[in-house]
C-alpha cells in the first residue's frame, strides 16, 4: 500500500455547490488526515522504520513500541469470517471502530464485506475520504454541526446510513437532509439490554419507524440492535441464552412494523462474541463483527461451544512489539512500552513471544513496562524484541499511528491509521 496524497483525492476535497451553507463542516469533513510529506501527520516509527519494509529479518530491527499485525493471521480471519457468512447467507458489514484504517476495511470489502460500521462520525470522514463506502454509522448524529458534517458526508458517499433512536433527532435529520437536498437512510436503533443508545421496542418505537417512513427526507432502511454487554459474557451457555433472546426481540420488532406496512429489509447487528450464535435465530440480516481481524485478551477468554473457546475460531493477530531497555534488577526486565502504548481498561497485557512462558508483563509507568521472571537465572539481553497480546484492542489500536505489517520476520508494509483519534 501507498500512502495517499490529498491530491489524488481532490476529487473528494472540492464543496459540492448545493453545500455551500456549510462551508466550515466541508472543510472539516475534508481535512486530509495522512499525508506523503514528512512532518504533516506520519508518525516517527514510519520514517524509521519504513526503509526496513521488504529486507529479510526486519522485525527484529524495528523502531518500538510498534503495533504489528500478523499477515498471514489477519487474512485467515479475514477468510474466516468470510466463509461463515457465506455458509449462513449473511452479509458482513464489519466494524471499522476495531481498526480504523482504510487498507484493512478494502480488503474486509474484497472479501465479501457489503462496506463497513463506523462509530464516530469522524471515523467515516476518514475513510470516506479514502474511497470507502456502504457506510453505516451506528451511533447518534445529534448536534448541529455534526449534523452538518453528516450531510456533506451524505452528498460525497454513495450509501451512507445513520441510526437514529430518538424522534427529535429523525426531525433535525430530515430538516437537514431536504436542505442539503439528498434523502438520508436511516436504521432505527433498538436497545436490547445495554441501554447505552437505542429506543426500546414497543409504542415508541413503533412510532418512531413510522416517523422516519413516512419522512420524504428520510429513508428508512429497517432495524439495528447491537448487545455489546453479552460479547464478553465469557460461559457459552449464559452468552446463547442472553443472545438468542435479543435476537427474538429484533425479530418481534420486525414483525410489528412489517405487520403494519413498515418494511425492514436490513437488520444489523451482532459481533464477534456472539457471531455463531447469532445466525441460529436467522433474524439477522447483516453481521456487524469488526474484532475477529485482530481478537485481543478479552475476546480469547470468551468460551465457545463444546470447551472450544473464540481463540480457536479467530486467530490472535494484532500484538505490540516492544523491546528490553535494562535488565539490572534480578528476575526483572524493562521494556520501552508502557501505559502510552496498551490500553488499560482491561488487566494487563499478555506476552506471546521473546520472553519465557511463565514471565508477566506488568505496567511499569507511562513510557516502561516490566517483565517479571520466575528465576534469578533467567535473563532477556539487552534489545531483545517481545510481543504481548492486547488486553482489548479497538482502544489499544486508537493509541497508535500505523500498523506494522509482518509475514514471518519481515515487515512487508505499513498501513496509516487514518481514522485514528476521530472521536468527533
Amino acid at each position: 500500500m501507498h500512502f495517499t496524497s490529498q491530491e489524488s483525492h481532490s476529487k473528494l476535497s472540492k464543496p459540492e455547490a448545493n453545500l455551500a451553507a456549510a462551508p466550515k463542516a466541508d472543510r472539516i469533513a475534508n481535512k486530509p488526515i495522512w499525508r506523503t510529506r514528512q512532518g504533516e501527520g506520519i508518525s516517527l516509527s514510519d520514517f524509521i522504520n519504513r526503509p526496513l519494509v521488504g529486507t529479510p529479518g526486519s522485525r527484529d530491527r524495528m523502531a518500538t513500541p510498534a503495533l504489528v499485525i500478523d499477515l498471514p493471521a489477519f487474512e485467515t480471519n479475514l477468510a474466516a469470517m468470510a466463509a461463515h457468512c457465506e455458509k449462513y447467507r449473511l452479509k458482513l458489514r464489519p466494524h471499522a471502530k476495531t481498526h480504523k484504517c482504510a487498507e484493512i476495511a478494502r480488503r474486509q470489502i474484497a472479501a465479501g464485506a457489503l462496506g463497513v460500521c463506523c462509530a464516530k462520525l469522524g471515523e467515516a470522514e476518514a475513510l470516506g475520504a479514502e474511497g470507502i463506502d456502504g457506510i453505516l454509522l451506528t451511533s447518534p448524529i445529534v448536534t448541529p454541526f455534526a449534523v452538518e458534517r453528516l450531510m456533506v458526508l451524505n452528498a460525497k458517499l454513495d450509501d451512507l446510513m445513520v441510526a437514529v433512536d430518538n424522534p427529535e433527532n429523525a426531525t433535525a435529520l430530515a430538516a437537514a437532509a431536504e436542505a442539503a437536498g439528498k434523502p438520508l437512510q436511516v436504521l432505527m436503533d433498538l436497545d436490547v439490554g445495554l441501554h447505552r443508545t437505542g429506543i426500546a421496542p414497543g409504542d415508541e418505537a413503533h412510532a418512531l419507524a413510522r416517523q422516519m417512513e413516512e419522512s420524504p427526507h428520510l429513508h428508512f432502511k429497517g432495524l439495528q440492535a447491537y448487545a455489546g454487554h453479552l460479547m464478553h459474557v465469557e460461559d457459552f451457555t449464559e452468552r446463547r441464552e442472553k443472545s438468542l433472546a435479543v435476537m427474538k426481540m429484533l425479530g418481534d420488532m420486525r414483525d410489528r412494523l412489517e405487520g403494519d406496512g413498515i418494511a425492514c429489509g436490513i437488520l444489523s447487528g451482532g459481533g464477534t462474541g456472539t457471531f455463531d450464535i447469532d445466525v441460529e435465530a436467522n433474524v439477522l440480516t447483516e453481521l456487524q463483527g469488526g474484532s475477529y481481524v485482530f481478537m485481543d485478551k478479552q475476546y480469547n477468554d470468551v468460551d465457545g461451544p463444546e470447551g472450544r473457546s473464540l481463540a480457536d475460531a479467530f486467530q490472535t493477530s494484532l500484538h505490540v512489539q516492544m523491546s528490553v531497555v535494562s535488565n539490572n534488577t534480578p528476575k526483572l526486565a524493562t521494556t520501552d512500552a508502557g501505559f502510552k502504548s496498551f490500553s488499560t481498561d482491561a488487566e494487563p497485557p499478555v506476552l506471546s513471544d521473546g520472553a519465557p512462558e511463565d514471565a508477566k508483563y506488568f505496567f511499569f509507568g507511562d513510557e516502561q513496562g516490566g517483565i517479571m521472571l520466575s528465576s534469578a537465572n533467567e535473563k532477556l539481553a539487552l534489545g531483545t524484541t517481545l510481543t504481548a497480546v492486547t488486553p482489548h484492542c479497538d482502544p489499544t489500536v486508537n493509541l497508535y499511528d500505523a500498523y506494522h505489517v509482518l509475514d514471518g520476520n519481515t515487515l512487508v508494509d505499513i498501513w496509516p491509521i487514518e481514522a485514528r483519534g476521530r472521536s468527533a
